[in-house]
């Protein structure tokens, strides 16, 4: 019987050996057609797709120190960095959290895979960070339809092993890193370390590391802003992974989770962050750029996806002590005014000098002009009776106060008026030799007031156009700052250079007698010797000259526009007076300086462009007038001490007095007629900054000149930024002398001269108010 049975043990044994081949054939056949349909049906990216997979890339705009001022975005705030710029320990949170055998693999973990088919997925999930990668790049959230979940697995596991041979692994996990969504705008992790923890990724410590890793898990089951908790929990189940693997050890492990989670939100949008005017000036010179410069297939690139990075002349340190310097002064003397405009003191605030009649057409006017009726108007086609009557509807709002914003019930006829007593600022800040603007602050607060106050706005400059007179005179005359002129009551008759009546400017205070250098005339704003002046060369020359130094506003040709008569913008002020400063060389102001695309290809080099203006000489000696402003004139208190003892201006509104700046200091300052508008102009051989400060209404100002004044609006911002500036050395900010001529034949120093009985000449200890110009 034995005899017998042998020949079935080998036919059962037989067909156990051919049922194992034809089940592992099977199963290899089966995974290739599966594999083969995912390709065939599948749609899967080529090799072209995954060199550039199309992920929405922010344009990012980069400071001249290397920072990020901003960016433009729509959905993604995407801004991809390189391996090189994670930190160790991001990624080792990554690779011990996500896929701890990822430097092992080739886009699929084998053993991962088989514990998650024998477990049921009950041990933990099998996707590698390539394939996670894959699912990102390519079709986002799974499928809970089973079926389809397969197909789009088998689709990840195909894209995963390309992957790995196009990239390398340190490439695979930068681009996991950014293509990630950690939501609040943080798309990627320049973005996440950003508005998390106000830093780059390289500045990111462990903690920080571990709590973005956590995130990956599911980002919106684990926002630090709504779920701190579980953000915790999550942040210490990474670094129990990280010490599970040896990246940290237990006592470090052990020492962090018992931290509470740390955190500092700083939201990025268009409205918020640093240069928020200067963005937005930006933002139209790159759509100009972006329509005259398509790419090569003739298409146009576009502003807010694809990943350009824009390198600006802006310096993040100086732009930050110029705003600083703008938000604590502008504070301060709002607060002032407010004290000085209450019901009891002026009826009619925040206006002064303006009937109930000409308040109601002016609040009409700005009624028309408000983005409200415009919307009403175009948008809803209401009636204009439909209009004006909405606007004595209360409706819930939220309104800008230097306390923080109010959220209030409130007509909008009423909202517009209390909007109408903000005093408002413009100030930019360049370097005069390369013309790159180092500082641009459009306005105090960008998301409550759009407005633009260094180029879109244009207003009277008063006495800050003088020295285009004085330099006018100069160049023509061969006039010295020691030259003398008697000081006056002065007309320029009607009929001579287009008057159409006499012409008579009088000084701040009626005040008259002897004679004056050119140099204390202009420290001290004297006007009839200005009209002297403007009388001997004539209004055409002086507007051909301002044009020359940069000024492209038009200006009528009378000669009153001597006192400053005309509306120019901080921007054309700045410029032109950038070129005293640089000898007598125009520099246009440069804000751009190249632009790139995603792949550091430059699209754009800028070409500096320079004109010869004035002599050497001529440039010199106005500089040396100017110097007389800070010597002995209306911007003494740039260097005084001690005043805040004795005057309530120095103690409530001179922001950051004292100065105490000992250097050469080139400036001028500048009043309106009424006290509506305050300008600073000053210079320091390679820095040239322009301050403004005035309501949008020229009814709304100062009563009196000792608050109005330039020298009290306007000068405190410049110098407190200065300040700032100066205290940082690394910015090199000069405290040289103005260079002058190798030739010099303008007599430009007048201490030496006995025969002079000027004493505004000389530096005096106390601070010289009166600079009104009419």
């Amino acid at each position: 019987m034995a005899k017998k049975k042998q020949p079935e043990k080998s036919q059962s044994f037989g067909t156990y050996i051919r049922w194992f081949w034809i089940l592992f054939l099977t199963g290899i056949i089966a995974a290739i057609l599966l594999f083969v349909s995912a390709s065939v049906f599948g749609d899967l990216p080529d090799h072209t797709v995954l060199e550039n997979p199309k992920t929405n890339l922010a344009t990012e705009i980069i400071s001249s120190d290397g920072k990020t001022l901003g960016k433009f975005y729509f959905n993604d705030n995407r801004t991809p960095v390189d391996y090189e710029a994670l930190p160790q320990h991001l990624v080792d949170a990554l690779i011990a959290t996500e896929d701890a055998r990822f430097f092992e693999h080739s886009g699929i973990d084998g053993r991962g895979t088989l514990r998650a088919i024998v477990k049921m997925g009950k041990g933990g999930g099998a996707s590698t960070i390539s394939q996670q990668l894959a699912k990102q790049l390519f079709h986002g959230e799974g499928s809970k339809n089973i079926v389809e979940r397969i197909g789009q697995k088998i689709k990840e596991w195909i894209i995963a092993i390309r992957l790995e041979r196009q990239y390398t692994k340190e490439e695979i996990i930068a681009q996991y890193f950014n293509i990630y969504d950690f939501l609040n705008n943080a798309d990627g992790i320049k973005s996440a370390a950003s508005i998390y923890f106000g830093k780059q990724p390289q500045d990111l410590d462990i903690q920080e590391s571990a709590m973005l890793v956590g995130m990956f898990k599911n980002a919106s089951a684990f926002n630090p802003r709504k779920y701190p908790e579980d953000v915790r929990n999550r942040r210490n189940v990474v670094l129990s992974q990280m010490q599970k693997y040896g990246y940290i050890t237990e006592r470090v492990k052990d020492s962090i989770q018992q931290t509470p989670l740390q955190f500092t939100y700083t939201p990025e949008s268009h409205r918020e962050g640093i240069a928020t005017y200067f963005r937005e000036y930006l933002k139209k010179f790159m759509k100009d750029w972006i329509k005259n410069n398509p790419k090569a297939d003739g298409t146009n690139y576009n502003l807010y996806s694809d990943g350009l990075k824009v390198y600006t002349t802006i310096d993040s340190r100086m732009q930050q002590y110029a705003e600083d310097a703008v938000q604590d002064h502008m504070k301060n003397l709002q607060a002032e005014f407010d004290h000085q405009n209450t019901p009891d003191r002026n009826p009619t605030a925040p206006f002064l000098g303006l009937d109930t009649d000409e308040i109601n057409g002016l609040m009409k006017r700005a009624m028309r002009q408000s983005e409200r009726w415009r919307k009403m108007k175009y948008d809803l086609k209401k009636t204009n009776e439909e209009i004006i009557a909405s606007f004595d509807v209360a409706v819930p709002m939220t309104v800008f106060s230097w306390e923080g914003e109010i959220d209030t019930i409130m007509k909008p006829i009423d909202s517009m008026r209390y909007y109408k007593k903000f005093l408002h600022p413009g100030m930019m800040s360049m370097d005069p030799e390369t013309g790159h603007v180092k500082a641009w602050v459009g306005g105090m607060n960008y998301r409550h007031f759009q407005y633009d106050h260094v180029q879109q706005g244009k207003r009277q400059v008063g006495s800050t156009f003088k020295p285009f007179v004085y330099a006018t005179a100069i160049d023509q005359l061969h006039l010295s700052p020691c030259d003398e002129f008697p000081d006056v009551p002065y007309c320029i008759e009607e009929g001579r250079w287009g008057n159409l009546k006499d012409w008579c400017p009088e000084n701040s205070g009626l005040t008259y007698g002897g004679t004056r250098t050119l140099k204390g005339a202009l420290a001290n704003s004297v006007n009839t010797i200005t009209a002297q002046l403007m009388d001997k060369v004539g209004p055409a020359h002086v507007i051909d000259m301002a044009h020359k130094l940069g000024v492209t506003t038009e200006i009528p040709e009378v000669p009153s526009i001597a006192l400053g008569t005309v509306d120019l913008s901080v921007y054309e002020m700045v410029a032109a007076y950038a070129t005293f400063a640089n000898q007598g060389v125009y520099t246009e102001p440069v804000m751009v300086t190249s632009i790139e695309d995603k792949n550091n290809t430059i699209l754009y080099q800028f070409t500096p462009k320079t004109k010869d203006v004035l002599s050497e000489e001529v440039a010199y000696v106005t500089v040396k007038l100017l110097e007389g402003v800070t010597e002995g004139g209306s911007g003494t208190r740039l260097r005084t001490v001690g005043a805040e003892k004795w005057s309530a201006v120095y103690r409530e509104i001179m922001t950051g007095y004292p100065y105490e700046l000992k250097n050469p200091i080139a400036g001028k300052t500048g009043t309106t007629q009424n006290q509506s508008d305050g300008w600073f102009m000053g210079m320091v051989p390679n820095l040239v900054t322009g301050v403004w400060v005035g309501a949008e209404d020229r009814a709304v100002h100062f009563k009196s000149i000792t608050y109005g004044q330039g020298a009290s609006m306007a000068l405190p911002i410049w110098g407190s930024y200065m300040k700032s500036c100066y205290a940082d050395e690394a910015l090199n900010i000069s405290t040289a002398e103005f260079e002058a001529p190798e030739e010099l034949t303008i007599k430009v120093d007048c201490y030496d001269d006995a025969s002079s009985s000027e004493n505004d000449d000389k530096t005096p200890n106390v601070d010289v108010p009166s600079d009104l110009d009419f």
